[in-house]
């Protein structure tokens, strides 16, 4: 009987801790943003966050666009395998 080797994504806790920690780097890097002065060449860019909303917009659309896109370009499973001949043909 083999054992699957465990690794360390395969603990709960663990994929738990990586999300507190990718929130608290995102919530640091927000803060940050709001203690630096900024010279932008449009009004839009003094907003607060307006990088990561801008980021987080661009990342949700091309999600969406893909997977609409799915439905034009998906093909059958076997679409690159050749027909398979009978054996009566041979």
């Amino acid at each position: 009987m083999s054992r699957r080797r465990r690794r360390p994504l395969d603990d709960p806790r663990t994929v738990t801790r990586i999300v507190y920690a990718l929130v608290a780097f995102c919530t640091l890097a927000l803060l940050a943003d709001l203690l630096y002065v900024k010279h932008p060449h449009f009004t839009v860019e003094k907003w607060p966050a307006f990088y990561a909303l801008y980021g987080f917009t661009g990342s949700v659309a091309l999600v969406l666009a893909a997977k609409g896109l799915r439905r034009f370009l998906m093909r059958d499973e076997d679409y690159y395998e050749p027909p398979e001949r009978d054996r009566d043909d041979d």
